[in-house]
């Protein structure tokens, strides 16, 4: 991993409509509101996933792999202003994101798997990802759509979000169609409450979280790998 490239705590659960209002009503009184947000502090993200021929990124995740990692493009409100190339990497139990601005027409390019020039970048990301759609066939596989409401402190970089409203655009990889068919990946529609860190949570918000989700067990989610659900992902013999 590049040196200076923070690593951070990130927790996960699934919790219901009632723990998620009370929570929601008293994280707003006393966190800031991210300035994303509308004015129900709610904005919508959808992110195009990257996988390679061997779906190493599927497959990590399911098989619990400790040091792994992902590439995704993001965008929000379906917008173009704000495109983001990210990599996510897990290392044991702690969380890293390197993240890029790029262009429309760059977004289109990576979108069509089209490695052309990236290796000339001065981008390490991006020839980074030069080297894995030339030699891993990396490619788009998959949309996840969700609608974030997100609190923050400076302390420690705190960023407490809900994620509503999860779902899949099976087999489309179109960023900026409004009309892609979407599918609910979660049957019961749970809201996914994500905390992240530096190095300690403060006492304070750690006693509020835990006081109104005391029944809610960490897990193990993938927004990404949910949103796959519906693909017959049975490894190909051919390829491994």
């Amino acid at each position: 991993m590049p040196a200076g490239i923070p690593l951070r705590h990130e927790l996960k659960y699934y919790i219901n409509d009632a723990q998620y209002l009370v929570l929601s009503n008293i994280l707003d009184h006393v966190l800031a509101r991210d300035p994303f947000g509308d004015e129900a502090n709610e904005y919508h993200i959808r992110s195009l996933y990257f996988d390679d021929v061997f779906q190493r990124a599927f497959f990590d995740k399911i098989n619990g792999v400790a040091n792994r990692k992902k590439y995704r493009i993001r965008i929000y409100n379906l917008k173009d202003d704000n495109i983001r190339l990210e990599c996510k990497k897990k290392v044991g139990n702690l969380i890293s994101k390197r993240s890029a601005a790029i262009p429309h027409n760059l977004c289109e390019q990576l979108t069509a798997a089209d490695p052309t020039n990236l290796d000339t970048s001065r981008s390490g990301l991006l020839a980074e990802l030069f080297t894995e759609m030339r030699v891993n066939l990396l490619k788009p596989v998959v949309l996840v759509d969700y609608i974030r409401e997100a609190y923050t402190h400076q302390a420690e970089e705190i960023r407490i979000t809900f994620d509503k409203q999860l779902r899949t655009g099976f087999l489309h990889t179109d960023l900026f169609d409004p009309d892609v068919p979407m599918l609910p990946p979660l049957e019961n529609e749970s809201i996914i409450l994500e905390i992240k860190y530096n190095k300690t949570l403060p006492s304070y918000i750690r006693d509020i979280l835990w006081t109104y989700c005391s029944n809610a067990l960490p897990s193990a989610i993938s927004k990404y790998v949910l949103c796959r659900t519906f693909e017959d992902l049975s490894p190909d013999p051919n390829t491994v």
